[in-house]
């Protein structure tokens, strides 16, 4: 009795599922396929990035030298003392590129400006003096003579840098960094003057005993002093420049970081105009050696690279579903 209750339960579910099979089948027909995965983010920009900086300086003592012609004279001691240069400011931007995590380089371009250049010198010259003489020829002396410099100009200068960063690694956001530049700087010096105070001996003068002709001397112990006033032409002189970079990046977000920085920066040398006065022209200039500065930058980084989504595949009633199988009832 229960084995055939059994066989009568085995026919049962047999029979059950040959009749629901066909139609679970349609139902998974009729479901629409899955849409297509979404393409890869497209990157743009790469590794490229823009970058402003701006900062004060303070450059080193320097020195300041004459050069040229001094109105024929011979100079026994033509360096400045108490040479120096003003603090001073600067503005400048740049591209560059980030090559990977720990090497970038840039191309910079600035504007600087100093409160000036100024010194002080004390020198001898000597030179030939000629004096009048209304008995016959004139006479001629050798004379010298002793000066008191005071000089000045204005100092700017506009330099292009090829830079080179090492990124030493990132700590909770903030990145040291070392590099080094090269460039050109366009140093130019404008408005320079000197006042120049001139101590001389005292000519006089005496009748020489045998020819009876007035002979100028310097009198011994007795002085007198001139003001001169000697301006210069505007000069930019064209130098290399290099420059050594250290300093800290601090990640605001992953696209824009802000730099502080230390530079010493060597700008080269510059040079003054010919210089005239109310009696001569072209009487020579001043120079400048080397021009040395120490800066604080703040900087911006503007990373341009990044990525953005790719376009949406087509909506889910774009799609056709596949026609379901063909049921027949009998």
């Amino acid at each position: 009795m229960a084995r055939s209750k059994l066989h009568a339960l085995a026919r049962s579910l047999t029979l059950v599922a040959s009749v629901g099979a066909p139609c679970l089948a349609q139902a998974a027909d009729l479901l629409p396929p899955p849409p297509p995965p979404p393409p890869p983010p497209v990157e743009v920009g790469g590794g490229w990035y823009l970058r402003g900086d701006v900062g004060v300086s303070a450059y080193a003592a320097t020195q300041y030298t004459a050069y040229g012609d001094a109105k024929g004279a011979t100079l026994y001691d033509e360096s400045y003392r108490n040479t120096g240069m003003g603090s001073g400011a600067f503005a400048g931007i740049g591209v560059g590129y980030q090559f990977n995590p720990f090497f970038r380089g840039d191309v910079t371009a600035e504007y600087r400006f100093s409160d000036g250049i100024s010194g002080t010198r004390r020198y001898e010259t000597e030179g030939l003096y000629t004096s009048y003489n209304p008995a016959g020829a004139d006479f001629t002396i050798p004379l010298r003579s002793r000066t008191d410099d005071d000089s000045k100009a204005r100092f700017d200068s506009a330099v292009v840098l090829a830079n080179a960063y090492f990124d030493l690694g990132t700590w909770y956001g903030v990145t040291p960094f070392v590099g080094a530049g090269a460039g050109v700087a366009f140093n130019t010096l404008s408005g320079g003057k000197t006042d120049a105070r001139r101590t001389e001996p005292t000519i006089s003068y005496c009748i020489d005993a045998c020819t009876g002709n007035i002979v100028p001397y310097a009198v011994p112990g007795v002085y007198g002093t001139r003001t001169d006033r000697y301006d210069y032409k505007d000069k930019t002189t064209t130098s290399f420049a290099w420059a050594l970079h250290a300093g800290l990046a601090y990640d605001v977000t992953s696209n824009f970081k802000v730099e502080l920085a230390y530079r010493y920066l060597n700008l080269g040398s510059a040079k003054t105009g010919v210089g005239e006065s109310y009696c001569c022209t072209g009487i020579g200039g001043y120079k400048v050696k080397t021009i040395e500065a120490h800066d604080v930058k703040i900087g911006l980084r503007y990373l341009l690279g990044g990525v953005v989504a790719a376009p949406l595949p087509p909506l889910m009633a774009d799609y056709q579903p596949a026609p379901g199988p063909l049921v027949r009832k009998y």
